[in-house]
């Protein structure tokens, strides 16, 4: 069959704005700006200059446009990165020096509709000829979690000149990826975006699905990505808050230094605080906070606990917001008409906006070893950290959400949820670190520690250390 050549439209340049939104507005290009920038980086005569081959049956896979003549050579893509234009980003280097670090990416938490959110550091890449088993080893670190909604988080800060990876590679990764880790990718979001990141991204669009560029979402400062995750807190390497800093001089603390104060807490209050706080000022039985417990007899229903997805589907975020806000100020909400992946995210909302994780923080570094104690071994040491080390109030709750969530597990014919889909789901947010960044390395076992729990909870609820002796007459 006879091949065509085509040309790529004229390159779109980047938005003069510092963050740029998502449009359908088409974009002056690069050419159009220059009596505006005389002394851009680059000259983008050569990008414009070079053709991308299509045959005649040209087929949309997934997000990008390919040829399904297997005869024709690949497509070489011209590779813009070797060109010198990231002075900035090589001017920050040399002011910070950048310690080498083994992790690949981090596990930054969970959005504010519940998903897990992943970093990725430029900082942290490898010179080239070790780029594509780091990217190979990305890929099977968050392989287990991309069977639900996640989001993606890049950090451009720390790029140099030896680890830039190249067009074509970036094109071969994304295409060899599973459908999982497209479908389920929510949103992507690069942090400190350059002119590099711009026209990289305006090279590929024509050959991008339009369901896809939406998902791209520039951020110019970690104050603006700690909103639009719905963060209170981000713990990153302090090379990155630096750079933020001589970005952007308004920002005085790290965001992960503020707490909530419960003290300026109504005593309504239920989210955002403490749990000693809920159960110290609200009419809690058997220290379970009444919020907690309106949701776990909602959910507990035929036709809600056998929904499929349920906990894995994100609920509506302005409806959640908006029932938080309700229960905060004292309010009797009825959850009876409230869709049931509402209520799942309300429940997931409750122990992720507690100020001291359910499990505490003081057994964070005991059950992210979890994996090193002996098969034998984890049975008694897992009952001892529940039973005997956590307090009272944790304890009653932490036991009345796993007992819950094993009704879910019976359940999971319909409902798709197994001991570890919902280990995955709740792991993230019953521990976490005051302290530190939660690695992905430190995510499985967290992980392995509840789903050990949901698949042994008879054994270790076996006798209740903690029930008060009722009184009699």
């Amino acid at each position: 069959m006879d091949n065509v050549n085509r040309n790529i439209p004229r390159l779109p340049g980047p938005a003069i704005n510092p963050v740029v939104e998502n449009s359908d507005e088409p974009q002056p290009s690069l050419s159009d700006l220059h009596d505006f920038e005389p002394k851009l980086e680059f000259d983008d005569s050569e990008l414009l200059a070079t053709p991308f081959t299509h045959t005649q049956h040209d087929v949309m896979d997934e997000d990008f446009v390919i040829t399904d003549d297997t005869s024709d050579e690949p497509v070489e893509i011209p590779n813009p990165l070797e060109d010198d234009f990231e002075d900035q980003l090589r001017e920050e280097n040399e002011n910070f020096s950048i310690t080498p670090k083994r992790k690949n990416c981090d596990f930054l938490g969970t959005d504010k509709q519940g998903r897990h959110i992943f970093g990725i550091y430029a900082s942290r890449f490898p010179e080239r000829s070790q780029m594509e088993s780091f990217i190979r080893d990305i890929i099977k670190e968050i392989e287990p979690y991309v069977e639900n909604d996640y989001i993606l988080v890049y950090f451009h800060q720390g790029l140099k000149e030896d680890n830039k990876p190249s067009a074509q590679f970036l094109w071969n990764s994304y295409k060899e990826l599973d459908r999982n880790f497209r479908k389920n990718l929510k949103n992507l979001y690069v942090v400190h975006p350059t002119w590099f990141i711009r026209v990289i991204w305006n090279f590929f669009s024509p050959f991008i699905s339009e369901k896809f560029r939406k998902k791209l979402v520039y951020i110019s400062s970690l104050d603006e990505l700690r909103q639009a995750l719905g963060l209170s807190k981000l713990k990153l390497p302090d090379t990155v808050y630096n750079f933020d800093d001589s970005l952007n001089h308004s920002r005085k603390q790290h965001p992960h230094d503020d707490l909530p104060n419960s003290k300026q807490m109504a005593k309504t209050t239920q989210f955002g605080v403490t749990l000693k706080f809920i159960v110290t000022n609200s009419p809690c039985l058997n220290s379970i906070p009444p919020i907690v417990r309106k949701c776990v007899d909602s959910l507990s229903i035929t036709g809600m606990i056998d929904t499929e997805g349920i906990f894995r589907r994100s609920g509506n975020h302005s409806e959640i917001i908006a029932l938080k806000d309700r229960v905060n100020r004292g309010e009797d909400v009825d959850l009876k008409d409230v869709n049931v992946h509402v209520i799942a995210g309300l429940l997931k909302s409750f122990l992720r906006d507690l100020s001291e994780p359910l499990l505490t923080f003081e057994l964070y570094e005991e059950i992210t070893s979890f994996k090193e104690w002996p098969k034998e071994d984890r049975s008694r040491n897992v009952t001892q950290l529940i039973r005997e080390r956590l307090p009272e109030e944790n304890y009653e709750l932490f036991k009345y959400i796993v007992e819950f969530l094993v009704r879910v597990m019976e359940c999971e014919d319909l409902n798709k949820m197994t001991s570890s889909n919902l280990a995955i789901v709740f792991g993230p947010n019953f521990l976490w670190s005051d302290k530190k960044t939660t690695s992905l390395d430190e995510i499985a076992p967290i992980n392995d520690f509840v789903d050990f729990v949901l698949r042994n909870h008879k054994d270790i609820y076996l006798v209740d250390i903690n029930q008060r002796p009722t009184p009699i007459g």
